[in-house]
């Protein structure tokens, strides 16, 4: 996804974990978030990076490995600041890449970790992640939330159209419809809207409910609305001019960047605060993940494939598109993928959610016959949420079993010799 998708994304992460302070609350717990964590202060600080941190050379330590060296690291100072031994329970939580962390921890460091909440956790790492588009078009199809086959027939129909469009001749008057912030006369370019109007359905799926812009039911209402303007009826293509200018406005984005330039220098950017540049490189080191449309199943353009994206791997890091494979593979191997032999990890998803995709959905009788919380309805992290008189059913009863697993793992903790 885009820059301004990825830090919306990185916002509605940082929620599900950002607190005040270190603290011991009544019943003699410690809950400390570690995006906010340093040993000189107890208090939460802003987090900061080294001097030259973002150089190539210098990202080689970014690796989940090195993450959980640090948790473990961590451990071991909290164990002495607070004298705990052995008899205290260290339970971990996590949401999207911090659930896949917080499993790995457990699974990594049993001996730390007694039990461990995952939530929206991709934990197989997957080079072309192309069911992540293919999941979106369901939920886009899905009634039960908003979503209709005559919303996802229209979505497929006007990305034809804009690439059509793009594809005649038509850049300046495409270009000024979605009011890009260039001309996308360069094929990377043309590719680059394309991408940047599917991430406003992507995203709207990822956070259904969640407060982004737009829910389903919302996006499909416009896609599918043919109500008449000015004494004609409207196309959709109209009806996706008028989405993407409500996108613009609702998330105070000025234009649309269709730059395919300004994507290669702003990953290519040392100095920059975002996490985007650390994030991509992890992707290109041990995840993959690139959410491509080259199948029949994404409703979206077939210009977003594979290739155009692992090229920014050899682009912007150097690493050859012909190694990514094997550094895909390594990470399934080393972690055991959407099948690992771990116990006492509970992973917990929304059906809707894509990333499920790349979690664990299934009981396995033969390691821990109880460790998947399937929510109906619901969308990317939604359990680390707190309840809402308006949420589903299905996800008030899911915190609730979430709860009832912990104090359990609590209960036989306290029973161990």
């Amino acid at each position: 996804m885009k820059d301004h998708v990825y830090k919306i994304q990185q916002a509605r992460t940082k929620q599900h974990v950002t607190h005040t302070s270190t603290a011991i609350p009544k019943k003699g717990t410690i809950h400390q978030p570690l995006n906010h964590f340093d040993r000189k202060n107890d208090k939460t600080i802003p987090q900061s990076i080294n001097p030259n941190g973002l150089e190539t050379e210098n990202l080689r330590d970014l690796s989940s490995q090195q993450a959980l060296a640090d948790l473990a690291v961590f451990h071991h100072y909290i164990s002495q600041r607070f004298s705990l031994s052995y008899k205290n329970t260290w339970i971990s939580f996590g949401g999207s890449y911090a659930g896949a962390l917080s499993a790995w921890l457990r699974g990594k460091f049993p001996h730390l970790i007694y039990g461990a909440v995952a939530s929206s956790a991709p934990v197989q790492a997957q080079l072309d992640f192309s069911s992540y588009n293919r999941v979106v078009g369901y939920s886009l199809m899905n009634e039960a939330v908003g979503g209709s086959k005559k919303c996802v027939a229209e979505v497929k129909g006007v990305f034809a159209a804009v690439e059509a469009a793009l594809q005649m001749g038509n850049e300046v008057e495409v270009g000024k419809d979605f009011g890009c912030c260039e001309t996308p006369f360069k094929p990377e370019d043309k590719a680059e809207l394309l991408q940047s109007l599917a991430d406003i359905f992507m995203g709207t799926v990822q956070y259904n409910e969640e407060g982004v812009a737009f829910t389903i039911t919302e996006i499909c209402d416009i896609m599918t609305n043919k109500s008449e303007q000015n004494g004609q009826k409207q196309e959709a293509y109209d009806r996706l001019v008028k989405l993407a200018a409500m996108y613009r406005a609702r998330e105070k984005v000025p234009c649309l960047d269709v730059s395919h330039e300004k994507l290669v220098a702003d990953l290519s950017n040392t100095t920059a605060t975002s996490s985007y540049r650390q994030w991509f490189y992890q992707t290109c080191t041990e995840f993959g993940f690139f959410q491509t449309c080259e199948d029949t199943s994404c409703p979206f353009s077939h210009m977003l494939t594979i290739r155009s994206q692992t090229e920014l791997c050899s682009r912007i890091f150097d690493i050859p598109q012909d190694r990514l494979p094997v550094h895909i593979d390594f990470t399934n191997q080393y972690y055991g993928g959407n099948r690992p032999q771990t116990s006492r990890v509970l992973y917990v998803n929304g059906n809707i959610d894509p990333w499920t995709e790349l979690s664990v959905v299934w009981n396995d009788t033969m390691v821990d016959n109880d460790r998947v919380i399937l929510i109906d309805g619901t969308a990317h992290c939604m359990d680390m949420n707190s309840d809402k008189s308006m949420d589903k059913p299905a996800l008030h009863q899911a915190r609730k079993e979430i709860g009832r697993r912990v104090a359990m793992w609590l209960k036989s903790a306290a029973l161990a010799p």
